[in-house]
């Protein structure tokens, strides 16, 4: 429960199942006794933000990435450009958050699309809740598009993997959590051609968004991840606890105080 009036944002990057690590640092967060108030989240980070925005404890939230097979290809996508229907999965989702609207959370979301019209990026902040999620985490060539009103929506990690932007100015506090980071590889973990390509695309958005991380008060980036794969569902628990004690220890470094009491004008 927010103990004072301090307001603290909180930017979630996308990043696959490795975004269960944003779990872990949500939870070393809470212990000590830091608790945002404004979410910022792109793929797997929307996901996260909009669960937490709702209130879901970080047990309820590890249960939904257990729970919800986001490959599960019993969801076909039949005459869309995709082999997986996002839209399929709102029955999942709405389980979780059961109100479908930005206004009944108990936080201020921001949840990035890609239009794939247009090729603009769309911050979605109010309205209706589980398609924007849905289209933030609908990873491009994998999954179709999402129709939301006239125009279809794709993974917002495509044009902003961290987007701090809606937040600067509205917080006293900004945290930052990357976790698509590129820790040196061998060739042995690039067995297959989706792996090689996976790994540009995170090379070439951490070079879009590192100038970002020195405008946040606490930057998280937990290493060893990138022994995962965007869609390992079987190692849930360590990626956790790879994003716990990443946060754990990034908190030895600051002065806790700054992120619970205001500042004196």
């Amino acid at each position: 429960m927010q103990k004072n009036d301090l307001k603290i944002g909180l930017v979630l990057s996308g990043g696959g199942m490795r975004g269960a690590a944003h779990i872990g640092v949500i939870k070393a967060l809470e212990e000590h006794r830091i608790y945002p108030t404004h979410i910022s989240g792109s793929s797997a980070g929307a996901i996260v933000g909009a669960l937490y925005a709702s209130g879901l404890s970080c047990d309820a939230i590890l249960t939904f990435f257990k729970q919800v097979q986001l490959l599960g290809f019993t969801k076909y996508a039949i005459n869309k450009p995709g082999f997986i229907d996002a839209e399929k999965f709102y029955d999942d989702f709405k389980v979780y958050l059961k109100e479908d609207d930005f206004s009944y959370l108990n936080k201020k979301l921001y949840v990035t699309g890609t239009n794939i019209l247009t090729g603009k990026l769309k911050i979605f902040e109010k309205g209706e809740l589980i398609k924007p999620v849905l289209a933030s985490a609908a990873f491009p060539g994998l999954f179709a598009p999402v129709k939301i009103k006239s125009s279809y929506y794709t993974d917002g990690g495509a044009l902003n993997n961290f987007p701090i932007e809606p937040l600067k100015g509205k917080c006293d506090r900004l945290i930052g959590v990357y976790v698509d980071g590129v820790d040196v590889v061998t060739m042995k973990e690039l067995k297959h051609s989706h792996n090689v390509v996976e790994r540009v695309f995170k090379i070439k958005a951490v070079l879009e968004n590192q100038h970002k991380f020195k405008d946040c008060d606490l930057m998280i980036s937990p290493e060893k991840l990138d022994v995962f794969g965007t869609f390992d569902r079987k190692n849930i628990d360590q990626i956790f606890e790879i994003g716990y004690k990443a946060a754990t220890t990034a908190l030895q470094d600051i002065d806790l105080n700054s992120f619970r009491v205001r500042a004196k004008s």
